[in-house]
């Protein structure tokens, strides 16, 4: 789960991290009551949404200008002009479609006064296992085109679990962000009280860019993004009320409903499989022969004809879904269930796009003599590679 920059700093600040005050907006209305608490000169007004670039943004209506999802202002009266700007417009960035994201929300905060800018997060290293922090003096930029030119300027610290981030830890950080003087005092504060957060709030990346150095010495965090391992969202609910779901595909808000992991792509073939291993093969396998994958749809091991159809009606939602693959390997799922559950989505949908049904594993047979009896227009594949071939075939009117 993904929060809003907002949220993100609220809960960092809860830990002791240090941020500058701020006011989270949702109406035009509460615009007014954010200048007030603020005391200027200067106000930053943000777009929130879930997705980076926001600075860099533009806006597909005219109205809202060109001066990106982030913007300054040295006025109570420049205040309200972004404000109405920006509410209710779309922002598209690097990390949205062309169509963008509807701004929402904003949130209002103090200015600061900058002098470096840095970069730091946390995340769970799978080469080690373990959480670890990577920082770069190059912050305020997009970490990966850092990586690419110059990756002498990050390095990437694990932790280990056992015992936490330690005074040398600390000051590797420090030395990898150039921290002296007052800046340095704060990071060795500041990286505990960030691993602290990571762990205790299950987070899956805490992520800082930037992460300030103020002309009076002092670190602050002035933009953050964390994700939250929806796993352990159960030992949460503070964090699960920050969810918001008008950021979210209504697809997937229903699929998480049903305990289905799906994710909307961009390609014309719905997949429907059980094992995320076994979804990534097929969305591979799509792309070898020339299409695209439409989503990422994983039932599980042990779903009933129920919940595969509701996965199949939601696939069907995807207006962009020329044609469909099923494909599943029984194991604790039966293939016999499999088939059930694949019929009587068919019959609920009026399906009216080419259907590739491959089964192989337990009750196989059983499943693909009910598919075979059922009198409806499924294509029945022998493997893998086979069913690939038939969908892209159907879907390019082969």
């Amino acid at each position: 789960m993904t929060s809003h920059e907002y949220q993100a700093k609220a809960v960092l600040k809860d830990f002791g991290a240090p941020g500058a005050d701020g006011v989270p907006i949702l109406t035009l209305d509460e615009v007014q009551t954010a200048i007030d608490t603020l005391p200027g000169p200067l106000w930053v007004v943000k777009s929130q949404i879930h997705a980076g670039g926001r600075g860099k943004g533009k806006f597909l209506e005219a109205e809202a200008g060109e001066k990106g999802g982030v913007r300054l202002a040295f006025s109570k009266d420049e205040v309200m002009e972004h404000a109405k700007a920006m509410l209710g417009n779309h922002l598209v960035t690097a990390q949205t479609s062309a169509e963008g994201k509807q701004v929402n929300r904003l949130y209002v905060e103090d200015g600061a006064d900058i002098a470096s800018e840095l970069y730091l997060s946390l995340l769970v290293d799978r080469e080690t296992g373990q959480p670890a922090f990577v920082a770069s003096t190059e912050g305020g930029m997009d970490i990966e085109a850092v990586a690419h030119d110059t990756p002498d300027k990050i390095l990437t610290l694990p932790i280990d679990p056992m015992t936490g981030v330690t005074d040398e830890a600390a000051s590797k950080l420090c030395d990898a962000l150039g921290l002296g003087g007052a800046a340095r005092e704060d990071g060795m504060k500041l990286f505990p009280i960030l691993y602290k957060a990571f762990t205790e709030k299950d987070m899956s990346m805490l992520e800082i860019n930037p992460l300030i150095v103020m002309e009076n010495g002092n670190l602050r965090v002035l933009d953050a993004k964390v994700s939250f391992d929806g796993n352990a969202l159960f030992r949460h609910p503070d964090i699960m009320e920050l969810r918001d779901t008008t950021e979210e595909d209504e697809k997937e808000i229903e699929a998480s409903e049903w305990d289905l992991a799906y994710i909307a792509l961009d390609g014309t073939i719905g997949c429907m499989v059980n094992g995320a291993g076994l979804a990534m093969a097929t969305m591979d396998i799509i792309k070898l022969y020339g299409e695209e994958p439409a989503n990422f749809c994983d039932v599980g091991g042990g779903a009933n004809a129920e919940k595969v159809a509701a996965a199949f009606k939601i696939i069907m939602k995807d207006p962009a879904v020329k044609g469909i693959l099923v494909n599943i390997f029984g194991g604790i799922m039966k293939c016999d269930v499999i088939a059930e559950g694949v019929i009587q989505a068919v019959k609920e949908t009026s399906l009216a796009v080419p259907l590739v049904v491959r089964l192989e594993g337990t009750n196989v047979d059983q499943g693909k003599a009910i598919l075979a009896e059922s009198g409806m227009n499924i294509i029945p594949a022998d493997d893998l590679d086979d069913a690939a071939q038939k969908i892209v075939a159907a879907v390019k009117g082969a």
